[in-house]
């Protein structure tokens, strides 16, 4: 039975995603773990990597939606697909080192806290284009200020829940804004979230990265209607 269950989402990501999973099946982390790739409809030749990586990964769990639905959608698949007490989400490029999910997973091992955060301005990191720096650092802020909880990256990658957490909060989110729902339900059940520094490698528009402008208007949308919303519809 696993303790920890890594979600890959997926889309597009040809030319990282079989180094990714080398490097997260490479790393003990202490417990057993599953690993599940949710891939979201990719079309650059992604899914042609599935018949060799299922035979070079007997382990690796792979799950393909029919089309492109978005991040939210491929995370809130993996959720409940997963078995483990704990879940993490590993993004599909280079971008976040996998041997650092081994530091956020410990407090929760030990039982002093429920949520992990890898912050990745709590550690002196490259910035690439300044605009998704700033648009995070807004979007952080207005979290910290509308729920009373200091938050310095709602948008990382890196979140660990012990599963007992998302037990009582309905994921509707299709597109990136899931890291603002995340956040602002878990601030709203009045989860604590610890946050520990991690490493962070942007990469280029060109590389692959898909984050855009208008997911930060959809994220400042998400978390301003989660505010205001009734506990119950949470």
């Amino acid at each position: 039975m696993p303790v920890l269950s890594i979600i890959v989402p997926v889309f597009n990501e040809r030319d990282t995603l079989r180094p990714v999973l080398q490097v997260v099946r490479a790393v003990d982390f202490g417990v057993p773990a599953e690993v599940l790739v949710v891939d979201d409809g990719s079309t650059d030749g992604t899914r042609d990597l599935y018949p060799a990586l299922r035979a070079e990964m007997p382990e690796v769990r792979f799950i393909l939606h029919a089309a492109n639905r978005g991040k939210g959608a491929a995370v809130r698949t993996g959720i409940a697909a997963s078995s483990g007490g704990v879940i993490v989400v590993q993004d599909a490029d280079l971008e976040y080192d996998p041997v650092e999910i081994r530091g956020l997973l410990l407090p929760i091992l030990r039982g002093e806290a429920s949520v992990v955060f890898g912050s990745r301005f709590l550690r002196k990191n490259p910035v690439r284009y300044h605009k998704y720096y700033l648009g995070n650092r807004v979007l952080s802020g207005m979290i910290s200020l509308l729920y009373g909880a200091r938050v310095t990256d709602a948008y990382t990658c890196y979140k660990v829940f012990a599963r007992e957490v998302l037990a009582d909060i309905r994921l509707e989110s299709c597109g990136f804004e899931i890291e603002a729902e995340l956040t602002c339900k878990l601030l709203r059940r009045g989860r604590r979230i610890m946050e520990l520094p991690i490493s962070y490698r942007p990469r280029s528009i060109v590389e692959g990265k898909k984050i855009r402008f208008r997911d930060a208007v959809v994220g400042m949308q998400t978390l301003t209607r989660i505010r205001f919303a009734s506990q119950r519809t949470l």
